[in-house]
């Protein structure tokens, strides 16, 4: 049988045992956005099926243009299954070359691999402008969702202003994607669109991210604060209390 604890005797109580909250001291780490979108590799390998069909297509024609990028991408699946890498971001990649290829066969021509790219910027640019409008910052909710953090943010006008402006940035971001490569595709400049694919991806994105990153901080550290400032002010009042209650009652 275990001792019980003694009044004033320190007890072994770990965080989780303490209600503690998740990211919390004795949590593991959360991992970066850069971790959570695939690390490094997972930026390269995008840019991988791009090359390979715009090579394939140049010196060996349509056909081998979309199979050279439907194979790039499904062995580069495999890849990161062998390595036990996270598979997110493979199987999107695979499963948005699949939907480029199909288009550029049914429509016959090699710029139609960007096609499905190109209206689905315009489509993610209008999401992201849309919850800002009704007051669900996109950038705050995806965030709070992949680190389990809660909504607490959007009870805060100056946090939720922060989430505005990154999911903004994001909207503009895909909404340049839109427009530049729109133009490319109508001037029929398949290698350019290619250029502008890779150049305007994750290092337009990583730009926009970094507007993300300082929106979770401040959103964070203010958010901190005013959890210190309730606590201090919870504890200011039941010392009150005590004060009150429990000093001896004066002598008439």
């Amino acid at each position: 049988m275990t001792e019980p604890a003694r009044p004033g005797k320190k007890t072994d109580v770990r965080p989780a045992e303490a209600g503690a909250e998740p990211g919390r001291a004795g949590d593991q780490p959360e991992p970066t956005m850069l971790e959570q979108m695939g690390g490094v590799a997972g930026l390269v390998y995008s840019s991988v099926p791009v090359i390979v069909f715009v090579l394939a297509n140049s010196f060996l024609g349509l056909t081998a243009g979309i199979w050279s990028a439907v194979g790039s991408a499904a062995l580069i699946t495999v890849v990161r299954l062998v390595r036990r890498e996270s598979l997110q971001p493979a199987i999107s990649g695979l499963f948005g070359v699949a939907i480029g290829a199909f288009i550029a066969y049914r429509t016959g021509s090699a710029k139609g691999f960007f096609l499905f790219g190109i209206w689905a910027s315009l489509v993610y640019c209008g999401v992201f402008v849309l919850s800002v409008v009704v007051r669900w910052p996109l950038s705050g909710v995806i965030w709070s969702f992949l680190n389990g953090t809660g909504t607490a943010w959007r009870r805060d006008k100056p946090s939720r202003f922060g989430y505005d402006i990154a999911t903004l940035a994001l909207a503009a971001v895909f909404g340049a994607r839109f427009v530049v490569q729109r133009w490319l595709y109508d001037a029929d400049y398949t290698g350019w669109l290619a250029f502008a694919k890779i150049a305007m991806g994750w290092p337009l994105y990583g730009l926009a991210l970094l507007v993300v990153v300082w929106a979770v901080r401040r959103s964070d550290k203010r958010l901190k604060a005013l959890e210190d400032a309730r606590a201090a002010e919870e504890a200011d009042a039941e010392a009150r209390l005590r004060l009150k209650y429990d000093s001896p009652p004066q002598e008439a």
